[in-house]
């Protein structure tokens, strides 16, 4: 019997195995489960942490979504992207673009809606924009949602403001549509709630930014002459913005229109409105003073600790005469770079938001950043509705729009900016307050 014994000591080591196998086997697929049951924990804000390989630090945004979609665990944002001027590139073409369309989204605002009303060519839809230096990560909706998560975003502005908060809105349709938490009926003020990520994202029509009203609201004519109070705040914006995380205001094309410009409840001009004894002011006039103004709401307001990002000049691209004398944007693919120039009248605006950005960021109160889109809109001279924004017999105040943006259409872009600058100040909060009790460790 002896001779049998190695053999039963070898039976029963593998048994032993099995037996350790199978219980190792039954314990992963119970953590699985209970995994699944039970997922990770969600955070309103990311968890960071760097690398250094070769000395070029990685900072890496780990987030668990709800999605359980592994390409969606991990945002990374290299010292080349900080560094990479994203607002100054060209538009390539984008074969995978669009990434909804008219008949899958319901947000799209009829007179951007291009498809609908007959637009023929599609291929306005199929470009990205490519920063010189560095490359422009397309919008992912699942990152986006996880990053905002619990925080809540703001439009202050005109119809292109509106334009925008759209294009997000269908952008992110590719995860979740959000419910209307609007407090009133008003359309122009809306507010939308992506519940599963307790998101919010409202807009605020303000096409002045500051104080206004219509001169004659029972006129008899076609000619809009608005009251502009420089100097006075718009309170349906500014008495409910202290709320917001992050706010994006725009003006641009509303203050080319017809106003009598006050100050200090006093008239000091106007612009194109033809009265005697008024001096006619020049648009950067009014646009300088409402920026200023906007921007000295924020600084003041003790509550409000959100990041404000100023959306710059879009320029219209009519051609062929004004808006209301036959222009129309007719092109059919971008500009280069060096096919177009920023001059006149666009450049006159957009050097005053820059002005005004400056100063006000100067003052260190609040956070102030520049959502750039001036170059990259001025080279998309075939992303506008011309007539495709309504039907032929229509009676529309713009007949051929040149000012709006199709939806989908080259906007979209927007979305992959404001998520870069979002990553962008995730990383600035990861340095200003993980790193603080470091730098008063040193300071000891």
């Amino acid at each position: 019997m002896e001779h049998l014994l190695p053999f039963k000591k070898t039976r029963n080591l593998k048994n032993h195995i099995k037996n350790i196998a199978v219980i190792t086997v039954i314990a992963l697929t119970l953590l699985a489960l209970i995994r699944l049951n039970y997922p990770i924990p969600q955070y309103s804000s990311p968890i960071l942490s760097i690398h250094n390989n070769n000395n070029n630090p990685e900072v890496l945004l780990v987030h668990h979504v709800r999605s359980n979609n592994p390409t969606v665990d991990m945002i990374k944002i290299t010292d080349d992207h900080e560094k990479c001027d994203v607002f100054t590139g060209e538009w390539v073409p984008n074969p995978d673009a669009p990434y909804y369309t008219n008949t899958t989204c319901w947000a799209i605002h009829e007179h951007q809606n291009c498809m609908k009303y007959g637009r023929p060519d599609s291929d306005f839809m199929k470009w990205k924009w490519k920063p010189d230096g560095c490359d422009l990560q397309v919008l992912n909706p699942f990152q986006f949602l996880d990053i905002v998560r619990g925080k809540s975003l703001a439009f202050v502005g005109d119809s292109v403001g509106r334009n925008q908060m759209q294009s997000m809105i269908c952008l992110l349709s590719r995860v979740e549509y959000p419910i209307d938490v609007s407090p009133t009926t008003d359309e122009h003020f809306k507010r939308w709630k992506y519940v599963n990520y307790n998101f919010t994202m409202a807009y605020f029509w303000s096409p002045f930014l500051v104080r206004s009203n219509e001169r004659d609201p029972n006129r008899s004519t076609n000619t809009d002459l608005f009251n502009l109070y420089l100097d006075e705040y718009d309170e349906s914006w500014t008495n409910q913005i202290d709320e917001f995380d992050y706010v994006i205001l725009n003006a641009g094309h509303w203050l080319t229109r017809t106003a009598i410009y006050y100050e200090n409840r006093r008239i000091v001009g106007c612009r194109y409105c033809q009265l005697p004894n008024l001096t006619d002011l020049p648009v950067a006039y009014g646009y300088r003073r409402v920026f200023r103004t906007a921007f000295r709401a924020l600084n003041e307001r003790e509550n409000y600790k959100g990041v404000t990002f100023l959306r710059t000049f879009a320029p219209s691209h009519f051609e062929g005469g004004p808006w209301n004398a036959g222009g129309d944007c007719v092109r059919r693919r971008p500009f280069r770079s060096n096919e177009t120039v920023l001059e006149g009248l666009n450049m006159d605006m957009y050097m005053t938001q820059l002005e005004e950005f400056r100063a006000a960021e100067k003052m260190g109160k609040k956070r102030f950043r520049l959502l750039d889109t001036t170059q990259a809109m001025l080279l998309r001279p075939d992303g506008h509705p011309s007539r495709y924004g309504h039907w032929p017999n229509e009676n529309v105040t713009l007949y051929n729009d040149c000012v709006h943006w199709c939806l989908p259409g080259p906007i979209d872009t927007w979305a992959d900016l404001l998520h870069h600058m979002i990553k962008m100040e995730a990383r600035r909060w990861y340095n200003e307050r993980l790193l603080q009790p470091q730098k008063k460790k040193k300071m000891h």
